[in-house]
């Protein structure tokens, strides 16, 4: 099968239309989003509102009119008990993709949450790497940081695999093994470059606006559901309010740009267990 590359924004819903209507694809995995934490969090709030939860209403929306058999959010563990504004709007979009599934059409919705992906766009190997080559410094943010990898291929079988399994309405969870504390990894790194702590320090440079010491895969609320893969878990996250998907389309409709208070303060609605970081905003 051909690939056909196409540009477009996923949030202009006549540009999705158009792409869906042309070629109507039988299977969409949704993985435009603003992702950097510290950048969302100060100055673009609203554009994370805008391309990471109206984005995905726009693509979703765009798939279930073209009858499309499946469609895959690819979500965050930074949705889970989140203290940023980009985890609270992929906790939103993930709504937006339950509302979604429970109205009318045939499309199946589907959420796949996990961590950081090694080598991927924003991953902390390849920063390292270029601290390394350049002499060090090696930047961390915090001594006891830690986060959860997973290769780039075991990511995609395990997204391809919970889109072939799923029923409707899942959030799957990925089994990222335990969590590698981020000093540790720079430090390895430094050993298996050639050098000595004493030849490229490591500084500790603090947590950065919205950043969380460790990540978490369930929300407390939560439980998990096994399937037949051994990496792959369901969680059953709470109910998603009556009124939730015409408040939050009315809200995303605003007809100007919210300041950052006011955006906490709409993801503070519809994720209450979203806790904004006060401290670090400048």
């Amino acid at each position: 099968m051909p690939i056909v590359r196409l540009a477009g924004d996923v949030k202009d819903e006549s540009r999705m239309a158009q792409v869906f209507a042309e070629h109507r694809p039988q299977v969409v995995f949704h993985a435009a989003a603003y992702k950097h934490v510290p950048l969302m969090e100060v100055g673009n709030a609203w554009q994370a509102v805008r391309n990471n939860i109206l984005g995905t209403l726009v693509v979703a929306r765009a798939a279930r009119d073209a009858d499309a058999e499946r469609f895959v959010l690819i979500s965050t563990d930074k949705a889970v008990n989140p203290t940023n504004v980009m985890g609270a709007t992929k906790r939103v979009a993930e709504m937006v993709c339950e509302v979604m599934q429970n109205g009318h059409g045939t499309t199946r919705f589907h959420i796949v949450r996990f961590g950081n992906v090694l080598g991927s766009t924003g991953s902390v190997i390849p920063k390292f790497q270029a601290q390394i080559a350049h002499g060090g410094p090696v930047t961390v943010t915090h001594p006891d940081i830690n986060r959860y990898f997973m290769s780039i291929p075991e990511a995609a079988q395990l997204v391809l695999q919970a889109a072939a399994m799923g029923t409707g309405g899942e959030v799957f969870v990925l089994d990222m093994g335990e969590p590698v504390r981020i000093v540790d990894l720079a430090r390895n790194m430094i050993r298996l470059s050639g050098f000595t702590d004493d030849e490229i320090r490591i500084d500790f440079i603090g947590l950065r606006p919205g950043e969380k010491l460790y990540e978490e895969l369930l929300a407390d609320a939560e439980e998990t559901l096994p399937t037949p893969h051994a990496k792959l878990r369901i969680a059953r996250p709470r109910s998603v309010p009556d009124r939730f998907y015409d408040d939050v389309r009315e809200w995303l409709h605003a007809d100007h740009p919210l300041a950052d208070d006011a955006v906490r303060a709409g993801l503070k609605k519809w994720v209450p267990e979203y806790e904004p970081d006060e401290s670090r905003r400048d």
